[in-house]
């Protein structure tokens, strides 16, 4: 330490400065990391209970799908799916959640305007279609929960490493350096001072 930290009354100050801008950096820190926390803890619970809804939305539409190949024919059913346009009617956003930019899924949800022919279908047919894009517009949910999860996991891990950084090493370190100087510094003064007394009594 007597090494790194010449024991002047400049550097007790600049240690001083370092130790105050250190603690202050922790305490951002440590609030951006519990603010984080909640957050994912949040979207955890609302990805759960969004997965749960999947599940039954596509137990429900694989029923429906199950029935209309029953009655109109798995060859059929499949020239009509490959005739229905692809939608991806949607947009990549981002938001800021302390500072981390989070992408966001927006999108408009349409009424369920089948664009197939009523030819050779039947009300099952609309059923598991209808089943189908509400499955489509959970799964955009979920994939951006999904994906807000995994961005901020990693942003509390790199922040909780900040913040055990400051807290382990760099302040222990500035509060040593202060503590170093100050003993220095004030055995220098209790010297200084007996010398100056010493000499007083010469006289």
């Amino acid at each position: 330490m007597s090494q790194e930290f010449t024991p002047t009354k400049a550097n007790l100050l600049k240690s001083k400065d370092a130790l105050d801008f250190s603690k202050k950096g922790f305490s951002l820190l440590d609030k951006k990391r519990t603010v984080l926390i909640r957050e994912v803890m949040g979207l955890v619970e609302k990805a759960n209970e969004i997965q749960k809804l999947v599940e039954e939305k596509f137990e429900e539409g694989y029923r429906a799908l199950q029935v209309v190949n029953m009655t109109i024919g798995i060859n059929n059913v499949q020239e009509i799916a490959l005739s229905i346009p692809k939608d991806e009617s949607f947009e990549i956003l981002y938001r800021s959640i302390m500072g981390l930019e989070v992408p966001t899924v927006e999108y408009e949800k349409k009424e369920d305007h089948p664009t197939y022919s009523f030819y050779r279908t039947n009300p099952a047919m609309d059923i598991a279609a209808k089943k189908f894009l509400e499955i489509k517009y959970l799964i955009y949910e979920l994939a951006e929960i999904e994906n807000a999860v995994y961005k901020i996991a990693m942003e509390i891990k790199k922040t909780g490493k900040r913040a055990n950084a400051l807290d382990k090493i760099q302040i222990p370190r500035y509060e040593e350096a202060v503590k170093y100087i100050q003993d220095v510094l004030e055995e220098k003064e209790r010297e200084d001072f007996f010398r100056l007394k010493k000499v007083k009594d010469r006289f």
